[in-house]
Formats: C-alpha cells, structure tokens, sequence
C-alpha cells in the first residue's frame, strides 16, 4: 500500500463541542488513538468539530497548518472523517473517488471492477467498507473513523482492522478510531482515550 502523502501531527488545543469539556492533545504521525465512551458522551461530536463540520471552541493543527487558515473544504479533504453512516451522491461507486482504488478494493473482500458498481445496490457493510476505499483514493493527511467496522462479521472486522493498520502506519497518518469493542481497541490502539462526566481520560495501549 502506497503512503498518501501524511507524516505530519494532529494538534488539538482546547477543543470543546457540546457539554464536552475543553481536549488538548497531540496525535503522533502514524499513531491510532481509540476513543471509547457512553452513547451521547460527545465522540462522534469530537470528530465532527475536529473535521470542522460542528459548530465549537477552540483550535486544531495538522503539522503548521492552523485549521482556521485554510477554506473548510479543503481541511475536509486533508483531515477526513469517515463518519458510520457515509452518504453517497452519484450513481457509480467511480463518482466518489479521487484516484483509482490500484488493487485496494481486493483486500477489503471486494472483486476487481468494483468502481463501477452501482451505489444503489450496496448493502450497509458493503458502503461502510467502500467509504474507508474513497477516503483512501482522496489521500488525506489525518484520518477520523466512527466505528469503521460496526456493520461488518468477525472476518471482514479483521481484514478491515488489517487495512486500516497498515495503511496509517505505512502513510503515517494521525488517526482518531472510535470504537466500543474492547477486543479492537486492544488490537489497534497506541493509545485510548475513554470520555467520562464530560472529560477525556487518556491511557496507552489499549488499557
């Protein structure tokens, strides 16, 4: 798997959404950090603020660049999230790509020539995995994943788990992973960061 183009850090500094109290944090490059916590206790909206998509306090970096100097459709493209329910516009899984998938869509379970599959006949799982696929073909710089496996089998969490892993280390991208699955946070975490009464409780590891 070709690096994309990241190796820088994901600063965050002061940054409150909702009743979340302030996060002030780094994300090395090539580091997973798995966000854990209750429904509702603000990680979705975390990742929603970072991709500047949710109205919030405070200020993000990727390397030098301060978000609040480059135009919001751009920090998108370079600081990605791919929320747990992608939304799909055009006819053709091609439409939503930037480059083409050279062999991608193979490991993630799928046959070649599946650019040209038609959105309206995906299943959940199926858009889950292809959204990981057009985040990757946009070559971003940080990635933003809510729960990026909630909708597959063991088998398929494992070889999406194996993807993910290698493509962030091997393009050193900072990553933020929300997860509720122990066993995963365990397998893919450098560190956890679990949200309680408000406030962001970080450990390494998967601990």
């Amino acid at each position: 798997m070709a690096a994309t183009g990241g190796g820088l850090p994901l600063r965050l500094e002061g940054l409150a959404v909702g009743e979340l109290a302030p996060v002030s944090l780094t994300v090395a490059a090539g580091e997973i950090l798995c966000l854990s916590g209750p429904s509702g206790s603000g990680k979705s909206r975390l990742l929603r603020a970072i991709a500047d998509l949710d109205e919030h306090r405070g200020r993000v970096w990727l390397g030098e660049q301060d978000r609040a100097g480059v135009p919001a459709h751009r920090w998108r493209r370079r600081v990605m999230l791919v929320p747990a329910d992608s939304q799909w516009w055009g006819e053709r899984v091609a439409d939503h790509l930037g480059q083409g998938l050279d062999g991608q869509g193979e490991a993630l379970g799928f046959p070649a020539g599946v650019e040209d599959w038609s959105v309206a006949r995906l299943s959940s799982g199926e858009k889950q995995r292809l959204a990981l696929l057009r985040a990757w073909s946009h070559q971003p710089g940080a990635l933003l994943l809510d729960e990026p496996t909630a909708n597959l089998d063991p088998a398929l969490t494992g070889r999406v788990e194996a993807w993910l892993c290698r493509w962030i280390r091997q393009a050193c991208l900072p990553a933020l992973w929300i997860s509720h699955d122990p066993g995963q946070i365990a397998r893919v975490a450098d560190r956890h960061g679990r949200l309680r009464d408000r406030q962001l409780e970080l450990s390494h590891g998967g601990d």
